[in-house]
């Protein structure tokens, strides 16, 4: 590679990648069209003539399709192979160059199966004997005779397999068509620099179905890069080859999700030399699809025991193994300090705030559970206490302090049955605490209403005071219907929830609805209570030393209150100062009173106070 620019050549990894006028696929497609077209004019001058001979073809396919997938239903994929392509199985087969003019026709069957090919065959052949139209020629393969293709290197063989016209998929020819796809815009793109491009996984078990991911390595050569670092050059890589991931499903027109991954070949070889178990794999269960004579010589000498690690990396992998024990005894102890400790404690926490204290520490939670539910509400046995203590007490905090070093297999699978018991009683101890809860909320609810329309209406009993409302309150257009429907839903709601008919849902709205009445109340209720006092108010308007001025008189039955310079003036038979205190004490002894008569007396004492005086309000 040159490395000029930091560029691959013919790759450049900074721009997006020219598209050319059809990738390798659809030119292939395209001179199927134009070689079946032309083929079809010579044999059918007359158009109305070929279109009608192509139907019948269709139709004749179908059948056969129908035929043998009834016939053998474990058949997984059939398909027309490409025209073009035909010379490759007719020079694998040596049949009849006539062969060309037939329609080729190619079933892929499961390994077990290969041992009946010719009985299927003879099958198949005595099935077209029968059709009016003769000329297919058949081809039967297994998945393991078309991955022999692969490591024979005939990778347009394959390809030609791979882009053949499905009739009937399980998702094997899918999934191969998608990663052929893929690896034409790869090569397209990286041309010479791809070292090989092989697949693995379900598709080359025989195993893949139409929703099965394609697991896909790719190979580049990066030897010669020398300016850019290769963890840079890796990313690039990948992000281009990802991008292709969507157009090839698109134009393969299959569910088949492709996973690729990207290897520099350099890496590749050092995991090799290092015998990674991923690399090792990959080599003997791989299959190429393309192979610049890379993949394949140490796909042989794996089967020759050649590719041996080196003395470091058994040293290495020996002592994975010396350590897997603490390993082992670390992770039990994770499950039980970093997993059954907040499955217990979290939990806990959002019940001690759903019964209305502020989020409690974790520090706090073994206490409070205590002395709110076992204490004090009696609500909690005694032994979830005990669970919860013995986790958080024994166990994390013996960890913090160094105490809990390890845990045994068997003590860890104790306290999960402990942390699930634990679970299902916070559960049903949450079930509880929102019944109480919506309890006392109907309960208050229903007495702050009816409190307050006692007072209002003078009555005791809820039959009376619903009455009165009705009739004094509503009838006259001082409260509206809409007031007494909810006054109505909320006895129903206190009756509903005796019964045990009422959901958390449904006392929340009753609540929403008591408290819209509720302020209606009170409003109502102050205004009633402030109305003497407007009757009562007065404003005086006097001049002192030659300039205007105003103050205020409040009156009630027998006494008054003269507001003037900051000051408060108490007004009986003579005037004399006070404080506001004696101002309210008489407001509330006034409280409900509607009429009352001032004393006349009042007004000859203002005299005394302010001289000549005028009522202004």
């Amino acid at each position: 590679m040159d490395d000029k620019k930091n560029e691959i050549p013919e790759m450049n990894l900074n721009k997006k990648y020219a598209e050319t006028s059809a990738s390798p696929e659809m030119n292939l497609e395209k001179k199927r069209v134009g070689e079946s077209i032309k083929e079809s004019a010579q044999q059918f001058p007359n158009p109305e003539q070929a279109k009608k001979e192509i139907e019948k073809t269709k139709k004749e396919l179908e059948k056969l399709k129908n035929f043998i997938i009834k016939k053998f239903p474990y058949i997984k994929a059939i398909s027309i192979l490409p025209p073009q392509a035909i010379r490759f199985f007719i020079e694998e087969e040596d049949v009849p160059k006539d062969a060309e003019k037939h329609t080729h026709l190619h079933l892929i069957v499961p390994d077990e199966k290969e041992k009946e090919i010719p009985k299927i065959k003879s099958e198949i052949l005595k099935q077209f004997e029968k059709a009016e139209h003769p000329k297919i020629w058949l081809h039967i393969r297994t998945p393991s005779n078309i991955w022999e293709i692969c490591l024979d290197q005939k990778f347009e063989l394959n390809g030609a397999i791979a882009m053949s016209f499905p009739l009937y998929d399980k998702g094997i020819l899918g999934a191969l068509r998608v990663a052929e796809i893929h690896k034409s815009l790869v090569l397209q793109k990286f041309e010479k620099y791809v070292v090989s491009y092989v697949i693995a996984g379900s598709l080359v078990r025989g195993e893949a179905i139409k929703t099965s991911d394609v697991d896909v390595f790719v190979i580049i050569n990066d030897t010669d890069v020398k300016r850019m670092p290769r963890l840079e050059l890796k990313e690039r890589l990948r992000g281009i080859i990802y991008q292709y991931v969507a157009e090839a499903s698109a134009l393969a027109g299959v569910e088949n999700k492709l996973e690729p991954q990207i290897y520099l070949l350099t890496d590749f070889w050092e995991g090799v030399k290092d015998a990674h178990p991923v690399m090792f794999t990959f080599i003997r269960d791989g299959v190429p699809l393309y192979d610049r004579g890379t993949f394949m010589p140490w796909k042989t000498l794996l089967k020759m025991g050649r590719l041996k690690p080196s003395p470091e990396s058994i040293d290495m992998f020996m002592s994975m193994g010396d350590n897997t024990t603490k390993r082992a005894e670390r992770t039990l102890l994770e499950i039980v300090i970093g997993e059954i400790y907040w499955g217990v404690i979290t939990p806990s926490q959002a019940l001690l705030m759903l019964y209305g204290l502020p989020p409690p520490t974790p520090k706090q939670v073994v206490s409070e559970m205590k002395n709110i539910f076992v204490d004090k509400e009696k609500m909690l046995e005694k032994k979830y206490l005990d669970i919860l203590e013995e986790i958080v007490i024994k166990y994390y905090k013996g960890y913090e302090h160094g105490k809990i070093k390890k845990v045994s297999g068997k003590e860890v699978d104790r306290l999960l049955l402990n942390m699930e018991d634990y679970i299902k009683r916070m559960k049903e101890l949450r079930e509880q605490i929102e019944k109480r809860t919506s309890e006392k909320t109907i309960e208050q609810i229903y007495k702050d209403v009816f409190e307050l329309l006692g007072q209002l209406t003078n009555q005791k009993s809820q039959t009376a005071i619903i009455e009165s409302f009705e009739k004094n309150f509503v009838k006259v257009g001082k409260f509206t219907n809409q007031h007494l429907r909810i006054l109505n839903e909320i006895v129903k709601a206190r009756a509903d929830f005796k019964k045990g008919k009422l959901n958390s849902h449904k006392v929340d709205s009753a609540r929403k609805n008591a408290n819209f009445l509720i302020n209606i109340l009170i409003e109502y209720s102050q205004r009633c209570e402030l109305l003497p006092l407007e009757k009562g108010k007065m404003l005086i308007k006097y001049k002192e030393k030659g300039l205007e001025r105003t103050s205020e008189l409040l009156n009630f039955e027998g006494i008054s209150f003269l507001f003037k310079d900051m000051k408060t003036k108490k007004i009986t038979d003579k005037i004399e100062d006070c404080e506001m205190d004696e101002v309210e004490k008489e407001i509330k002894k006034q409280k409900g009173k509607r009429e009352f008569k001032v004393n006349p007396k009042v007004f000859e004492l203002l005299k005394k106070e302010l001289g000549e005086f005028e009522i202004v309000l």
